[in-house]
Formats: C-alpha cells, structure tokens, sequence
C-alpha cells in the first residue's frame, strides 16, 4: 500500500513547534525590543548597572564604543553571582543571560536583592544576548573574578572563575555586546539619544558619575549632577519661566496604608510662555518615552493644586470654565516616580500602566504645591493669570464653531445627559447598553466633558435600510442628533462642523450580547457615518468582565483589580499567588453586565480617560469598498447560507463565552 507523501497544508502533531530557550527572540525580535537600532538591547544592560545604583551598591557606569563596533557597560555594583542556582544546577550569571523570565528583580519587597528596579519581566538581557553575535559578561564579586562568552545566546566559552589579582576592582560587572545587525534596520548606535539616556540617568542618580567613552573619535564625557532634576531642566528649558521651578519629592513612610514604603517621586517643574515644553518623565530610572500614570498623576496633582488657590482667591473670571490641559499647556517637567511594582505596556517599558500611580504622584503634588503657592502667591497668581488664559482662548475657539451651526438646530433627545463643555477637543459621549448602566454611567462620570445617551435594548440592524428611512427609528434618531452630524456614504462629504463630540464612544456589557450591541452600532456608524470613523472619532470601550479583591498581605495593603477578560484574570492570579495570596484567598466576582457596577467602579474602570481602555476604531488596511462584500456576508438579512458556510469554515478558532 503507497503511502501519501505529507503535502504543503498538511497539519497534524509534527506542525506544532515548540521555541526553547531563546529562540522565541529570534524568531520575532520586535516583541521583545526595539529592532529599529540595537540602542534597547544596550539600554537593557545599562538599566542593570543603573539599578544596581538605584539600589545603592555603585557609584560608577561607563559605557565605551568600541572601534570593532562593540558596547560596553561597566558598574561597580556587588556583581552578577556566578554560584550555582539551586535548583537549576547551573551558573546563575548564565541563566540570567540565557533564560528568558530568569532574574533577581521578581521578588520585591523588604528582603529582595531589588526593592525598586524597572526590571520586571525578567527577560532583558537574555534578549540582548540572544540579538548579539558575541556577547562577553564578566564579574567582579567575593574576591574572584568571572568570565563567560557567548555567540547568538549560545554559551561558547564556559565560564572560568579566578581570585583576583593585585590592583583589580573588588566588585562589579562588565557586559560587552557585538549586536546583529541583521536583527535590526541600522546597525550603528544614535549617539544623540544614547547622549540623553546616559545624561539622564546621572540627573535621576545624584552623585551617580556616568561616562561614555568614544574609541572612534576619541572622546570622553561624563555627567554627575548634585542639583539633580532642578538643574537639569533649567539647562534644557528653551525660554525663561514665568515662575520659579517648582521641585518637590514625597514617599511613602513604613505606616502608610495606601502605599508601600519608599514608593513615592521627585519631581522639578517649569511653567514657561513660549518655546515647547521638556516633558520626561521616569519609572525607577527607565524612561518613559511615551508618559503614563504617573504623569497622569503628576497632571492631576497640578490641576487640583492650581484649582484650589483660583478658588481660595476668587480669580476665575465669570463664565470661564478650567480644565487639565489649561494648567498643563505651558508646563515642562522632570519626573522620576519610584513604584515597587510597575505594570509597562509592552516589553519596552514605554508607557507606564499602573493604576495606583495616579493617586500616588498627585498625592505628593498636590500638597507641595498648594502649600508653595500659598507661601508664593505673587507667583501663585502669575501661574493662575497663565492657566485662566489658556482656558479663555480655548472656549473662545470652542465658541467660532457653535457660530456656524445656524439656527434650525434639532432638539436634542430628551434621554441625553449633556456634558457642560462646549469644546470639541475634550467632549465624550457615551452610547451605554440599557437605563440601568446609563443611570450608573451619568452618576460616575465627569459632568464636565462627558455625556451619556443610554440605548433600550438592541439596536436596529441598519446594513440594509435606506438613508431617508433611518430616523424612522428613535434610537438611531437620537444617535444622529445627539452628536450633531446627519448621515452620510462614504464618498459623501458632510458638513462636520456641527459635531458636538470629539470621542462617540460605545458602552456596552462585557457579555455576548455587549458584543452583539457593539456589532450593530458599528454597523451603523460604517454605513450611514463612515466619515466620523475616518476622522478618528469613533471608539469602544472595554469594561472589564472580573473584579478580583486581593487581601492585605504583609506590606503590601488590599488591593481591587480589575480583569478584562478570563486570561488577564489567569495573569493577575498567578501574580498574586507569587506574591504569597493563593487564588482561593482572593475574591472573585464576575459582572454581568455593567447595571451590576456601581457609579465609582464604573468611573474607575470605564470611564477615567488616566485608567480606562479605550479602542480607537479604524478602517486598516482596506478601505470601504474592499470591506463592503464582507460586512454585508456577516450582516445581511438574505445571506444566511454564506455565514454558516463561514462559521462551519472558522468557527473552531473563536472562544464562546457560555
């Protein structure tokens, strides 16, 4: 009997592969790093030596470029241990560099080798070893010195440990990486931004010496800052602020509840007229490119702060209404947020997530200000003279657009809970699934800027009715007015400007029929408002399906979380479990639609624009046309045979939530 040779689309046990070791970097570098210059694989090796002085054991980093194209970084920390782990039987200076989620920053907390460290993942330098063709680690520790090579992750030569001779240094680590260039766009290093990274972490570091040796040009530079973040930003400001910097820091102490000990900021800020503004910002000495909560919190605390002494001294002109971005337009700020246990986006690390980082930042911020002011109100009333302006040229932008509605304006739905604001740039409304929710929705909000428009149960399949037949329904009627724009195709193109809402944002339960809300409201904005979502002005929210309480465990105080769906339950779990609090001990509670949340929980999870989720909507790659044949298979009321056709082709690659 022949026997039918395997063919291209055969699929069976042999087609699975397992990755091991570091080949999942390999495979796909850009989950794991940066792969436009190989700047994040160094930077991974510098943040150790930077944490190793964040945890006060160095007081020494020099990186060198060598002329061969390699980087070093050298520290004088206490040095990678280079003993044998006891329970992998193997060098630990060689799991570190060979073992994805294999470090020593895991374990926070009093008795950690790193209570505070932008180490998290444990995966850093496993992935500059993996993209490097050589690698070279050496340490310095207990009186011996250790070296070990490798060549594409793999150990080339094993490592051999010596005592240490006459004149060498009793302690650190030097890591020397020759990156692959075949991993990355450019092969050469931004010597601009390698610059500003070394620059900035001797800012953060006081006292900290950083120097970057040059082979090729044969230069050296070195930084070490006693004024720290002050002068630092007074160096990098591009105009004179109006008011002196405000520099302030704040940690938590060993009897704080809501926070753990040393967790807290530093921060230094300018309020300056013209030029743009310096904005960085740091978690535990990783930067932050991209902001996060922490700046959140540093936002708020600001925005309160300045709010309150306004307030205190009357001078809020009649009619004017402040917000946020009025006090935060014309700030530059240096801050540098210490959190024991960060959560980034993302492997690296450019956007904080943490939740409690809002409240941890404001919380110094606020009264450091708001004392500073009070003791300055000179320039307390320069920074609120500053702020008021901003907030009247803002609504008197607002105000041009209200002028070009006309007058034959419809009235708005009676069900709609308008937001106070006019202005187009910060205004929300909320179309939410059910009185109930809506009810929650209106209590938890922020009157200011957001509104809310509850929907009675499901929305009309609007795929195949006719534009003039459309506000023969009163929900889409209500849509459509409530947001200020008449339908329109695709090739159409509507007058915009009477927009009421810069974010339409969809509202529904966690739950199948959530998503089957969500479906049709989509649907009806592809059809009849495509160029709402070309604009960018359509989004869905993500309310989260679990709810999970974490008891108080040593330091650390009770925590609620908040899980958007089974497999970020599984991932908080586990992390609790790590943290000593097994799953039985944590209390779970699964909403079932968002009637069950109360007003805060809602505000907290759904609609705090610092800890919401919010989905952009966007056509991608394909444009209306292209989309159409689709949508009408899924949507169509004759096309009944072609979705079975689809579900019996792909149904087994979708999770039902029963």
């Amino acid at each position: 009997m022949a026997v039918k040779p395997p063919s291209a689309s055969d699929y069976s046990e042999g087609s699975i592969r397992v990755l091991k070791g570091l080949e999942p970097v390999k495979q796909r570098p850009g989950m794991y790093t940066r792969t436009d210059n190989p700047l994040h694989i160094i930077q991974e090796v510098l943040d150790n030596a930077a944490d190793e002085a964040l945890a006060g054991f160095g007081k020494k980093i020099k990186v060198t470029l060598h002329a061969d194209g390699s980087v070093s970084v050298e520290d004088d920390g206490r040095g990678i241990p280079f003993g044998l782990h006891p329970e992998e039987n193997a060098p630990v200076i060689e799991l570190v560099f060979t073992r994805l989620h294999a470090g020593g920053k895991f374990d926070k907390g009093k008795g950690g080798a790193y209570s505070f460290s932008g180490g998290l993942h444990g995966v850093g330098v496993s992935v500059t070893n993996a993209l490097a063709t050589r690698l070279e680690a050496t340490s310095h520790r207990e009186g011996q010195v250790a070296r070990l090579v490798f060549a594409g992750g793999d150990v080339v030569e094993p490592l051999v440990a010596r005592p240490l001779e006459a004149g060498e240094r009793k302690q650190g680590t030097t890591v020397r990486v020759w990156p692959d260039a075949k991993y990355f766009e450019s092969s050469s290093l931004p010597l601009g931004e390698l610059t500003h990274l070394l620059r900035s972490k001797a800012v953060l570091m006081p006292g900290v010496a950083v120097t970057l040796v040059n082979e090729k040009n044969r230069e050296t530079q070195t930084w070490q800052y006693k004024g720290g973040l002050r002068d630092y930003l007074s160096q990098t400001l591009s105009a004179d602020p109006v008011i002196p910097l405000f520099e302030g820091e704040g940690f938590a102490g060993g009897a704080d509840e809501s926070f753990a000990e040393g967790e807290g900021a530093a921060w230094a800020v300018a309020f300056t007229e013209e030029g743009a503004p310096v904005r960085e910002s740091y978690v535990n000495l990783i930067p932050t490119s991209a902001g996060g909560t922490h700046d959140s919190g540093l936002r708020d605390g600001l925005f309160q702060a300045v709010k309150g002494f306004i307030e205190l001294h009357s001078l809020l002109p009649k009619g004017v209404k402040l917000m946020p971005e009025d006090v935060f337009a014309r700030a530059s700020y240096v801050l540098s947020a210490k959190v024991l246990d960060p959560q980034f986006q993302g492997q690296i690390k450019e956007r904080l997530n943490s939740r409690d980082a809002v409240r941890l930042v404001s919380s110094f911020v606020r009264p450091a200000l708001e004392l500073w002011l009070n003791q300055h109100v000179e320039y307390g009333k320069k920074l609120a003279e500053l702020a008021i302006k901003a907030a009247q040229t803002r609504q008197r932008a607002g105000q041009k657009v209200e002028k070009k509605k006309g007058s034959g304006v419809a009235v708005l739905p009676g069900k709609l809970t308008d937001c106070e604001s006019r202005d187009l740039a910060y205004n929300e409304v909320f179309l939410v699934e059910g009185d109930s929710a809506g009810g929650s929705a209106k209590m938890g909000r922020d009157k200011e800027n957001q509104a809310v428009l509850p929907l009675r149960g499901k929305v009309l399949n609007t795929w195949e009715v006719e534009r003039d037949r459309l506000f023969a329904n009163t929900e889409v009627h209500d849509i459509s007015v409530a947001i200020g724009v008449d339908p329109h195709g695709p090739d159409d193109t509507p007058d915009l400007s009477g927009l009421r809402y810069g974010k339409i944002c969809i509202l529904s339960d966690a739950d199948v029929d959530g998503a089957h809300i969500q479906v049709l409201l989509l649907t009806l904005f592809f059809r009849h408002f495509p160029k709402l979502i070309e604009a960018g002005h359509i989004y869905v929210a993500r309310p989260p399906l679990f709810r999970v309480d974490i008891p108080a465990r040593g330091k650390k105080p009770a925590a609620k979380l908040y899980a958007l769906d089974e497999a970020e339950l599984a991932s908080i779990l586990d992390k609790a479990a790590k943290d000593g609090v097994p799953r039985e001990k944590c209390q779970l509670s699964r909403f079932k639609g968002l009637g069950e949340m109360n007003a805060e929980q809602l505000w907290e999870t759904t609609l705090n624009p610092d800890t919401r989720r919010l989905l952009p909507v966007q056509l991608g790659s394909l444009g209306f046309a292209d989309t159409e044949g689709l949508i009408t298979k899924l949507m169509g009321k004759g096309e009944a045979a072609s979705r079975r056709e689809l579900m019996e082709l792909h149904g087994d690659a979708v999770e039902v939530d029963i």
